[in-house]
């Protein structure tokens, strides 16, 4: 009797044509190398724990475990991959089977589904994209501190709304661009306990009949635990959302130095440089020296927020349980956004490590623009007895006449000071030459703001070893997942290899 099905008697048709094109074929190109690995752990440490349970006999156990390890050194080049089998999991098991004959191989499928596969297949494929994330993030901030401690004296004009506001060091906006991706890899690394835990065993949702030990899995997978409930674990992506999440916010922070960056290497700005090793040129235009490095980063992170936003409409509209929509569809583009975000910290690395701010010019603009007028201010309230709201019309109103006269902010003098007082307050200041030169000369603004997060390079300095040592205590914990998880993977593979060997 024919059976049109491969991998099931129910269905007594041949697969349509348009579903092998469009679903089957496109899912298994995309899968087969990605998940193989995965799904190569999975398959030994569901096997020790069958035949620790007493699932499967000693003799069924070593012939399998001997199809396992010889599919492992085969590779996914070794399975022809037919998608009519679906998917790469019943491939791999085809291929088993073939190995070791239907009755031994068809009996590693016991006591779980292919719904608590893949469950575990994603969250172990995110958490090895999450630890290189953090491995990413980490050279990022390595070089945003380190680079903030060099260029802590760099006095530049700080801005809002793309306009001159106070004066700033570009180590002060280094550093803070430090630590918000601290917070960026905050989230990142609470995401661990969520991800981190097991859904096998839960096998379609209800769990199974057989004695399985869910925590022997769970370990053998360098898991931290067993997720319990059998119906939350096949129903929920829920820690893969997360992720592209925090990887769609830690772009965004990437994002956005790139736009300061790409505004300043302008022509008309002509703040910072960047050596011609990270730069294009035009094809028609000899003089071109084109940013291509900020402008792929920007577009990075569209990737991944778009990416966020698909799997999210994607489960918006699913049932609470194993769905096609939201586990097949949903993840479509979670992995190539995570792909990208990794794309979007390597270029940033690059721009953080090879910007180079044009130092003279930066504190020249910062001295003639007008972006000590606050100083001003708060001399007027120290020394002229004014209330603040006056003292900024006062200011606000010296900046006036320096405009109109075609003046710079460190050209003002006691009697056009004065001019401004009496315009606005109806009496004289009072401060002499030399608190209003003060006043208006940025090093000493920037030198004197000490206070917690400012811009004293002493504070920079001071915040940049603080991140410095959060970073080392972040980076350790990444260390140990990954030592756990090395150590899980040696005690997995021994544990095949030992009932391989009967």
């Amino acid at each position: 009797m024919s059976v049109a099905s491969k991998v099931s008697r129910r269905l007594s048709e041949t697969i349509a044509p348009e579903v092998i094109e469009h679903i089957y074929g496109p899912r298994l190109a995309g899968e087969m190398i990605a998940t193989f690995p995965l799904f190569g752990a999975l398959n030994a440490a569901h096997l020790v724990m069958l035949a620790r349970q007493g699932i499967l006999t000693p003799a069924q156990a070593t012939t399998i475990a001997g199809g396992l390890l010889r599919i492992a050194d085969e590779g996914p080049e070794g399975i022809d991959a037919d998608p009519a089998l679906e998917d790469a999991y019943f491939n791999i098991e085809a291929r088993l089977v073939e190995l070791v004959g239907a009755d031994a191989g068809g009996r590693l499928h016991i006591a779980r589904s292919r719904n608590d596969l893949s469950a575990a297949a994603d969250r172990l494929r995110a958490r090895d994209i999450l630890l290189d994330l953090l491995d990413g993030a980490a050279k990022v901030r390595r070089t945003f501190i380190e680079r903030g401690r060099e260029f802590a004296e760099v006095v530049m004009p700080g801005y809002t709304h793309l306009q001159p506001a106070q004066p700033i060091t570009f180590g002060y906006y280094l550093t803070g661009l430090a630590s918000a991706l601290e917070r960026d890899a905050e989230r990142l690394l609470d995401l661990w306990k969520r991800l981190n835990i097991s859904p096998m065993g839960a096998a379609a949702l209800a769990t199974t009949t057989f004695p399985i030990d869910r925590a022997l899995t769970a370990e053998l997978l360098g898991f931290d635990g067993v997720l319990e409930h059998g119906l939350d674990c096949v129903a929920s992506r829920d820690f893969s959302l997360e992720l592209i999440a925090a990887a769609a916010q830690m772009s965004l922070t990437l994002s956005r130095f790139a736009e300061d960056m790409h505004v300043f290497v302008t022509y008309e700005f002509s703040s910072v440089e960047f050596p011609d090793s990270v730069c294009g040129t035009s094809s028609i235009m000899p003089q071109k020296k084109n940013p291509v490095v900020l402008e792929h980063l920007k577009g990075k992170a569209a990737h991944v927020v778009a990416a966020f936003g698909s799997a999210g409409a994607c489960i918006r509209a699913s049932h609470f349980t194993n769905t096609l929509d939201a586990h097949r569809e949903g993840q479509a583009m979670i992995w190539p956004g995570l792909a990208e975000a990794q794309r979007a910290l390597a270029l940033a690395g690059i721009a953080a490590a090879t910007v180079q701010p044009k130092t003279e010019l930066l504190l020249d603009r910062a001295r003639k623009n007008f972006s000590t007028a606050t100083d001003l201010a708060d001399a007027l309230v120290r020394f002229a007895g004014m209330d603040f709201r006056t003292a900024h019309h006062v200011a606000g109103a010296v900046v006036r006449r320096l405009m109109d006269a075609g003046l710079r902010a460190d050209e003002a003098d006691v009697a056009l000071v004065d001019a401004a007082c009496m315009e606005v307050a109806g009496r004289p200041g009072g401060l002499d030459a030399d608190q209003i030169a003060q006043a208006l000369d940025p090093v000493r603004g920037v030198t004197a703001r000490t206070v917690t997060g400012g811009t004293a390079p002493v504070e920079v300095r001071r915040m940049a070893d603080r991140m410095a040592l959060r970073l080392a205590e972040d980076v350790a914990r990444v260390a140990v997942w990954r030592t756990r998880l090395v150590t899980s993977a040696a005690r997995r593979t021994d544990a095949l290899r030992e009932l391989a060997a009967g």
